[in-house]
């Protein structure tokens, strides 16, 4: 039963040597809950947080694939349950080349808390592998998700594990991961989230964590005295996760001038909307994941290697991976007058730059701002329960709803002198849920 936070800090990196994104993700949430925990002896005396910081159970399989030449490749799979005090276990699979057990116990870990903040009945996991399906066929990416759903589907179901999508894992591969379930199951249920709507899936689904983010910015906007319209923003990243959120902006009255990839980032003054906006899903389809003939379509400006946030602008918002923005980009940001950043990227900012953001602008960490993604994925789940679905309408007035509670809960947690702390809000927001829930189930 450890009350000092640095040794509990030292075992957990004896005990899971090399895996520094998920020793980031851990110290970023037990740094802000610490003092909270310490003070409610029923948490220390079950040892909620040591707990909390080992996955219930961690799968780890091998998934041989054959391209289109005949020649067999073997990637590594995996699937992290942490938390089940909530609900099933909820998050999703990431298909990239950068995917190893470090990431994905980041991933679910961050995934306990927001999943815990939307309110809605889920647990906390993550998934994957180390297979990247750019440069690969359809019929290539097709046998690598029958692979891989061949080992997963003994351990997830509607009403114990239900994954979704996330870097490389789209409407594409969640068809064939579905249809894979379906034929060894031989049962049609909601398995998987992300689906088509023709077989179960929701509207507004692609949208749904941009829209989600820019909501939850809007009422951090609000709480200032401020608002989206007229205000210029960076965006990073150029797919679901970003054009959703320059569409919402877009309909808001905002303007966004970035986008970027892995090739470097597009500048366009005039603002991305209409036509351009529209393009983004055509470059996404490609799937060579750059940014560049944007520039080229369009007369806009494109930086080779570079990263946005040195443009000018009132709002950042990171929508790429974890990291992607560091402490010299944060101050970057806040010498160009950046006075908001929202993560819609899953640790976005890098630890440093967290620290610097927080000291000189209204900052908010991805298990809140974009937790409109999974809170869609539960509402997708619960359309499956009852075999209905609901209009766009109704489940973009739920997400809203969504996303003004979770601001709530962050503002009542991080309210103190100066600034709400986002991040202690939505760190202790989520964690008290899940803490009582453990509670009430005993030594599980």
């Amino acid at each position: 039963m450890r009350t000092d936070l640095n040794i509990f800090m030292e075992d957990l990196k004896i005990s899971t040597p090399r895996q520094y994104e998920f020793h980031q993700a851990v110290e970023e949430v037990v740094g802000s809950v610490w003092d909270f925990y310490v003070q409610n002896p029923n948490y220390v005396k079950a040892n909620i947080m040591e707990r909390m910081a080992v996955p219930e159970r961690t799968i780890i399989f091998r998934v041989p694939w054959v391209n289109d030449m005949g020649e067999v490749h073997v990637n590594t799979g995996f699937r992290i349950e942490f938390n089940s005090a909530l609900g099933p276990y909820k998050g999703g699979l990431r298909f990239h080349s950068s995917v190893n057990l470090s990431i994905l116990k980041f991933l679910g870990f961050e995934q306990i808390f927001k999943n815990s903040l939307t309110t809605l009945p889920m647990g906390g996991g993550k998934g994957g592998s180390n297979f990247s399906p750019k440069g690969k066929s359809d019929n290539e990416i097709m046998r690598f998700c029958q692979s891989y759903m061949s080992e997963l589907f003994r351990h997830i179901g509607a009403n114990t594990d239900v994954p979704a999508g996330d870097i490389g894992v789209g409407g594409r591969e969640i068809g064939y991961l579905f249809g894979q379930y379906k034929r060894l199951k031989n049962e049609f249920s909601g398995i998987l989230t992300g689906k088509g709507l023709a077989w179960g899936g929701s509207l507004v689904r692609p949208e749904a964590t941009g829209y989600g983010a820019v909501y939850f910015i809007q009422h951090m906007l609000n709480h200032i005295g401020k608002d989206v319209e007229g205000l210029t923003f960076a965006v990073s990243g150029f797919g679901n996760v970003a054009w959703g959120a320059i569409k919402k902006i877009n309909e808001l009255g905002g303007k966004v001038v970035t986008i970027s990839g892995p090739d470097g980032y597009i500048y366009d003054e005039e603002g991305i909307q209409g036509e351009k906006l529209d393009y983004l899903l055509e470059l996404r389809a490609t799937n060579n994941d750059i940014v560049e003939p944007y520039a080229k379509e369009f007369g806009a400006q494109f930086y080779a290697n570079k990263r946005p946030w040195e443009v000018k602008c009132d709002v950042a918002l990171p929508c790429a991976t974890q990291n992607e923005l560091n402490f010299s980009d944060a101050k970057e940001l806040v010498k160009n007058g950046c006075f908001m950043l929202g993560e819609a990227s899953n640790m976005g900012c890098t630890a440093e730059a967290v620290e610097y953001l927080q000291e000189n602008m209204d900052y908010a960490p991805g298990k809140a701002v974009n937790a409109g993604g999974v809170a869609v994925s539960g509402l997708e789940m619960s359309q499956n329960s009852m075999r209905m679905n609901w209009s766009a309408e109704e489940v973009d007035e739920k997400l809203k709803v969504i996303m003004k509670n979770i601001h709530s809960t962050c503002v009542k947690y991080g309210k103190g002198e100066g600034r709400i702390n986002y991040v202690k809000g939505a760190n202790i927001g989520g964690f008290v849920k899940v803490a009582d829930a453990m509670l009430a189930q005993g030594i599980v």
